[in-house]
């Protein structure tokens, strides 16, 4: 069915997306990770946590798509992929691909142009934020704490959040990493590096 009317979201970045859109009705089930808008917790069956996910009770609600994001969530993926399920799973890393990701879910729920919409919003917000640092005399060096067990360093988006918000991230070389196990750090070079 195109397009989809019953959405379950295993990561909270597209059921934010989809709320943004106005297209909250058709999710029907979200990861016990989403916080954001919070009604959505009140609102939503929760099916999964990030790595797991309760197949029956995804099976149980039903959905003609399911959002999914990463290799970590590649088994969950597969599994109802063999149960006849409809998949897309994202991989933004990046600022851009976010963008990407607010543009497929928009195109998916036939909501293009509600989609670029926001991306325009957020690109002025970015903006605007990029021009409001530009003349700090001094960029405060930031660890930002992916994990905490094991200690993983900046996703990319979240270092060039960083960096556009007017701090420098003291992991910046290991933010192309995909994969979050080679963004892996020990306590002494969060310590080396001598964020602020």
């Amino acid at each position: 069915m195109f397009p989809p009317t019953r959405i379950v979201c295993l990561t909270e970045e597209t059921v934010e997306t989809l709320y943004l859109l106005g297209e909250q009705d058709r999710i029907v089930g979200i990861s016990g990770y989403v916080v954001r808008p919070p009604q959505a917790r009140r609102e939503k069956v929760r099916v999964s946590a990030f790595t797991t996910a309760n197949i029956d009770k995804i099976l149980a609600q039903e959905p003609d798509l399911v959002l999914a994001f990463s290799d970590l969530q590649a088994d969950i993926v597969a599994d109802l992929i063999r149960r006849g399920i409809e998949m897309h799973a994202f991989n933004q890393r990046t600022v851009a691909g976010i963008r990407d990701m607010i543009r497929m879910v928009g195109a998916i729920v036939g909501a293009g142009e509600r989609a670029e919409a926001l991306i325009g919003s957020l690109e002025t917000r970015l903006a605007e934020a990029r021009n409001r640092v530009a003349s700090l005399p001094k960029w405060p060096r930031v660890f930002f704490e992916e994990w905490d067990d094991p200690l993983i360093s900046a996703i990319g988006w979240v270092s060039e959040l960083v960096e556009i918000a007017g701090g420098i991230d003291v992991f910046a070389d290991r933010r192309n990493q995909g994969a979050a196990k080679d963004r892996i750090v020990t306590a002494e070079e969060v310590v080396a590096r001598e964020p602020d």
